[in-house]
């Protein structure tokens, strides 16, 4: 089995996102200060311009989830009658909130004073921040992302995503009392973009052989992307991580001892189970080099107009790999293969995410049989244990990589 080499950036990351939550809560008791939830897809760069702590409740979830807390939380939610075919995320979220208890020293995320939902991810949040408006009774924005079925993203969508964006700049300043100034706003949005350049670029560099960290590194070290985006710490970690990343190539360290095959990745982390499949995988001398998930938060749409930032920010929310048809995710997906030059893809049918697991049978089939890209489907949840079978998983695994490998000595005669 190859050892995994660790990365020394980690600790940094814990840091930075430590301080960050202690500092959150810390403002939960401050009438000066605001505090907004907010959906991962939604625009975050506008509540930072305003001086605005956000909390993003499926960042907190995930973190339920790795210290294996969310079933309990989850529990909370089912009580009072939501169902368990609801988003894990959404029952972690709404059980934290009713009770209290989540991961944050043991206690929920700080209240909010208002809400953002973006729904570019999916349609739940919809429901979910209506839940959460009736449970705090603060204000919601709502920013409707139209859902794009073709290759290209359509004109009008965008002018619709940034008419909704300029109101949401002045809705924050009327929340807060203090109107965001366009030169704030400019500023922030340059400082998110370096950040999503940073993130674009050390993610590219695990198309180096063998690839200096994997996807489920790229899952831990995403989070100052979700949530410091448009700060100058989220920059400075990301400078840190890049120059790690470049130091381990040149020295040709890799995330394993001995990487023979290289996977992409589909759908959101099992985040209590990256350890058990980082080691499984392992067992097999494959590291999962590229993950649609953690791409989505440094894409770019294809025609953005950076002469009019604003614009260009519309385009890149509307964008987004989930909120595209079939088409679309077929050219991602193939276009990751070849850049990243994957022999197989490992697809996460995600329960709780039915927006991301939609079209996956259909996609893998044409993996297979147009591409002749192996493909394994694992059935599970995110965030709940209860869908997870260490053995099944497990032994599906092995099969899996022993067709990966037949299909390479059949290459290679």
């Amino acid at each position: 089995m190859s050892q995994r080499v660790s990365i020394r950036s980690t600790a940094k990351m814990k840091e930075l996102m430590g301080f960050y939550y202690m500092m959150a809560k810390a403002a939960e008791n401050d009438p000066n200060q605001k505090i907004a939830w907010i959906t991962s897809g939604g625009p975050v760069e506008i509540l930072h311009a305003g001086g605005v702590i956000p909390i993003y409740p499926e960042n907190v979830a995930a973190m339920a989830g790795t210290l294996k807390i969310s079933d309990e939380i989850c529990a909370i939610a089912e009580e009072q009658g939501f169902s368990r075919d609801l988003c894990s995320y959404a029952r972690t979220d709404i059980g934290s909130a009713l009770s209290g208890k989540g991961p944050i020293m043991g206690t929920a995320s700080p209240k909010p004073d208002f809400l953002v939902c973006c729904n570019n991810i999916c349609g739940t949040v919809t429901k979910w921040y209506e839940e959460l408006q009736r449970i705090f009774n603060v204000p919601l924005i709502f920013i409707d992302a139209p859902f794009q079925y073709g290759i290209k993203d359509r004109p009008e969508a965008i002018d619709y995503m940034e008419a909704q964006l300029r109101r949401m700049i002045d809705q924050v300043g009327e929340i807060t009392g203090n109107p965001i100034s366009w030169d704030k706003f400019m500023e922030t949005l340059d400082l998110a973009d370096r950040a999503v350049k940073l993130w674009r670029e050390i993610q590219d560099l695990l198309q180096h052989k063998p690839a200096p960290m994997n996807s489920f590194d790229t899952f831990i070290h995403l989070a100052p992307i979700v949530t410091l985006r448009g700060t100058q710490g989220c920059i400075e970690y990301y400078e840190t991580l890049k120059a790690e990343m470049l130091e381990r190539i040149e020295q040709g360290i890799g995330t394993l001892e001995k990487e023979e095959y290289r996977l992409g990745w589909d759908n959101l982390a099992i985040w209590y189970k990256i350890k058990f499949l980082s080691e499984r995988f392992s067992q097999h001398n494959a590291a999962l080099v590229v993950s649609t998930y953690t791409r989505s938060f440094c894409y770019q749409a294809e025609d953005r107009d950076i002469s009019n930032p604003l614009r260009a920010m519309s385009a890149d929310y509307l964008a987004g790999y989930i909120n595209h048809g079939l088409d679309f995710r077929e050219r991602e997906l193939y276009q990751m293969v070849k850049d990243f030059s994957l022999d197989g893809l490992v697809m996460h049918s995600n329960r709780s995410c039915r927006a991301y697991s939609f079209g996956q049978y259909e996609l893998a089939r044409t993996m297979e049989d147009k591409y002749g890209v192996p493909v394994l489907l694992i059935e599970a949840d995110q965030n709940d244990t209860r869908m997870w079978s260490d053995e099944q998983v497990g032994n599906r695994i092995d099969a899996f990589m022993e067709r990966v490998a037949s299909k390479r000595n059949k290459n290679i005669a």
